[in-house]
């Protein structure tokens, strides 16, 4: 008899530890989940490219700027929910006059993808007061100019779990006056 209870207090042992390790294991899977999958990021916003349309500049007399720039802006999400983000506007700034505004239209990026959008802006040194600063630039055949948005959502995960966020775009862009083309885009 006294090996017999002495086998059943064993097995009781050995089931108590397989429900204990059963529920660390499990314990560390949640955790693991909750750590990667459910941490909700800030998405990203650059710009991936910008053409030049219709550009017209005079550097003497008067110095002025028009054109049209197309730019291709891509929203990075990084998350497992999708990123919905509301109507907003992208900028661009000549030093820190700003010079020409584009709508960004309401989109969501799906989750772990990359959305891409084609904004159109019509630029102007209208509003530019520098004028040396602007003749400099014009003369020297190259201008910089600076696009910004704030792009505000939310991220949905598996459609619980709700969160504000804003991507960020700043890119710095140089224009070749001559070739009509952008030269360096350069995005922080």
């Amino acid at each position: 008899m006294l090996e017999s209870e002495k086998y059943k207090r064993m097995q009781n042992m050995k089931c108590y530890a397989y429900i204990i390790a059963g529920v660390v294991f499990q314990t560390i899977i949640i955790l693991v989940f909750a750590l990667t999958v459910m941490r909700i990021k800030t998405p990203s916003a650059r710009l991936r490219s910008v053409t030049v349309q219709s550009l017209n500049y005079n550097a003497s007399g008067v110095p002025h700027f028009n054109m049209r720039l197309i730019m291709e802006i891509a929203v990075k999400n990084k998350n497992f929910g999708h990123f919905r983000f509301d109507n907003t506007t992208a900028n661009v700034t000549f030093g820190s006059v700003m010079v020409g505004d584009g709508e960004i239209v309401k989109s969501r990026a799906r989750a772990r993808k990359t959305k891409r959008m084609n904004v159109t802006v019509d630029v102007s040194s209208s509003a530019v007061s520098d004028e040396d600063g602007l003749r400099t630039q014009l003369s020297s055949g190259t201008l910089t100019l600076t696009g910004v948005a704030r792009l505000r959502g939310k991220v949905t995960l598996m459609k619980l779990m709700k969160k504000r966020k804003t991507a960020e775009m700043n890119c710095t862009m140089t224009v070749n006056l001559n070739s009509h083309a952008v030269q360096d885009l350069d995005c922080e």
